[in-house]
C-alpha cells in the first residue's frame, strides 16, 4: 500500500467520503468541506500510522501537499 492510499484510506474514514472523492489533488477545506478539528484528527491518524511528526496544517491544502510531507519525513528516517 502506497503513502497516498494509506492517507486515502485515513481520510475517508475520518471524513465518511468515498475513495474516488480523495484525491491528490483533492482540497481539503474547499472539496472534502474538511474544519479544523478534522484535519487534526486526520494529522494525529497518520502521525500514529506512520510513525512521523506533523508540526502545522498551514500549508497542507491538498492531499499531496500531505503525501509530499510524509514521504519527506519517512526519507529522512
Amino acid at each position: 500500500m502506497t503513502t497516498f492510499e494509506k492517507i486515502q484510506e485515513l481520510i475517508v474514514d475520518q471524513l465518511g467520503k468515498e475513495n474516488d472523492e480523495v484525491t491528490l489533488t483533492t482540497n481539503f477545506r474547499e472539496e472534502l468541506e474538511a474544519d479544523s478539528l478534522d484535519l487534526f484528527q486526520i494529522i494525529n491518524d497518520i502521525e500514529d500510522e506512520f510513525d512521523v511528526k506533523i508540526e502545522t496544517d498551514e500549508g497542507l491544502n491538498t492531499v499531496k501537499d500531505l503525501v509530499e510531507l510524509v514521504d519527506r519525513q519517512l526519507a529522512e528516517k
